[in-house]
């Protein structure tokens, strides 16, 4: 499992990610604002929608909520209209490179405050390219193996394309190409296998191991970055050790 994939998986058991519900529902309204706006208003035909919906009833948003998130898109409302997507590359402290999705209706604000975060930390931002080229885009599953079991999810994957999937944690992983997120998330809703975490995601090529302390600043950095309204998802090379863990799960 990544250093990505561990740290979500440690803020999760702590209940650390998105504290705030009102974060929450700003970032599940923006996702689902944009899924309707790419493939339309019906889920049963645009699956990132359908996801993007699952995940907000998840967090118990509420049906009206949603409903209007969606005609924002359609425009049938007037709000959402502006809304980008955008990406940012740059460095966080200790040379670990990072990539952040927004999405804003205000690109120079959510540009500013990015580079802040980065620039305080020992960090900087980078030109568009100098980072991406080190991660490749990849279908993502995440299922919890107490709830469900492995050879039926490594069977349905790997008939639906899955490069990987792997046990750790307490957590079964599927990774999968891009094109294969569909026919997965299809083949796991027939057999009633709901993941905890589905979407697209940016996975490292390689990743950097450093000390504790390096660690727990990059970490810092990283939790920083999620903590603005506009961002989406942060994504790193970092690799955390067992130590590394071990002093971010007794914080």
């Amino acid at each position: 499992m990544s250093g990505h994939s561990k740290w979500a998986t440690i803020k999760r058991k702590k209940g650390a990610a998105d504290a705030k519900r009102g974060q929450v529902f700003t970032r599940l309204t923006r996702e689902i604002v944009m899924s309707a706006r790419e493939g339309g208003g019906d889920p049963d035909s645009n699956f990132r929608l359908r996801l993007a919906i699952d995940k907000a009833k998840a967090q118990s948003m509420p049906k009206e909520n949603i409903d209007r998130a969606i005609k924002r898109a359609t425009g049938e409302g007037k709000e959402g209209e502006s809304f980008e997507e955008v990406m940012y590359e740059g460095y966080a402290p200790n040379g670990i490179a990072v990539v952040v999705e927004c999405v804003t209706e205000n690109r120079n604000r959510t540009v500013a405050e990015v580079r802040h975060i980065l620039a305080r930390s020992g960090g900087n931002m980078g030109e568009l390219g100098s980072v991406a080229w080190q991660f490749k885009r990849a279908a993502t599953f995440s299922f919890a193996a107490d709830k469900y079991n492995f050879d039926q999810i490594f069977e349905l994957a790997v008939e639906g394309g899955a490069d990987d999937v792997t046990e750790e944690d307490g957590e079964i992983n599927v990774i999968a190409p891009v094109e294969s997120f569909k026919t997965l998330i299809d083949r796991f809703r027939a057999a009633n296998l709901m993941p905890d975490e589905a979407g697209l995601s940016m996975l490292p090529n390689t990743e950097m191991e450093l000390g504790v302390e390096d660690t727990l600043q990059v970490v810092r950095t990283i939790e920083s970055l999620e903590e603005l309204d506009d961002v989406q998802n942060v994504y790193s090379n970092l690799k955390i050790s067992e130590e590394a863990m071990a002093a971010l799960e007794s914080e």
